[in-house]
């Protein structure tokens, strides 16, 4: 059967959705335009560090109040969009609702936001790990899906298992940045076992969100000390607080 008449097939039989709200959609893997339209997708202008949307175009290299103050082990933040009320379903039905059908279009995504990170010589693509239990209970880890789907379609290594998360943080949603930083102190470490593919290789650092950065940036301080040459973090969507 051709693959054309396969695909009208299964799309009668199963009509694709929409990632976000489940509204019957054109294409499997895509956003129908409500949803997408509440997307607030992020570039440039931007700090040269965290990836911090500006307001107005302050010119090349200029960082936010927050990365002047207190310089993070991790060279570069990207992400796609916002993560608000608009993009929370989408991520907590990837998250934690088994919905994995947009994995391919969110790698797609992440690997035009990251662009940049990826087109440099030789990246590792690391996700940020959970738990043993949290893994458990969750059945799969959302940023090591997105790792490897990114790898293969930028054609860079995938190491899955380079960090390992030695204790079961407690929630951070309801913490400040300092407060976050303090509970995710300690709790990562990278496999011996793996050490030696991670020796003067840049690393890009891939999680599904980034909200304070306390997490991505232990992660990063890790990665550095065990003999990283440098970190970029790449996410699905990240926490934009008013100034």
């Amino acid at each position: 059967m051709p693959a054309r008449v396969a695909r009208l097939v299964i799309d009668a039989l199963l009509p694709p959705l929409c990632l976000s709200c489940q509204t019957e959609v054109a294409e499997p893997g895509s956003l129908c335009p409500t949803c997408w339209s509440g997307m607030v997708f992020l570039g440039d202008p931007s700090c040269a560090c965290c990836g911090l949307p500006f307001e107005f175009d302050p010119g090349d290299g200029v960082l936010c109040g927050e990365c002047a103050r207190r310089t993070p082990h991790y060279s570069r933040a990207r992400a796609v969009f916002r993560y608000d009320d608009s993009s929370k379903a989408l991520i907590l039905r990837f998250k934690h609702g088994d919905r994995l059908e947009g994995v391919g279009a969110f790698a797609r995504w992440m690997a035009r936001a990251g662009g940049a990170m990826l087109a440099e010589a030789d990246p590792l693509l690391v996700p940020v790990p959970l738990h043993r239990w949290r893994l458990l209970s969750r059945r799969y880890n959302q940023a090591a899906l997105l790792a490897v789907a990114i790898g293969k379609l930028s054609g860079r290594a995938v190491e899955p298992g380079m960090l390992l998360r030695t204790r079961r943080t407690p929630s951070q949603g309801h913490l400040g940045h300092d407060a976050r930083a303090r509970n995710v102190a300690g709790a990562f470490k990278v496999d011996e076992r793996l050490r030696p593919r991670l020796a003067g290789r840049r690393v890009v650092l891939v999680d599904d969100v980034m909200t304070s950065g306390a997490t991505v940036d232990e992660c990063a301080r890790v990665l550095l000390k065990a003999g990283a040459a440098a970190v970029d973090v790449l996410t699905l969507g990240r926490v934009v607080r008013e100034n």
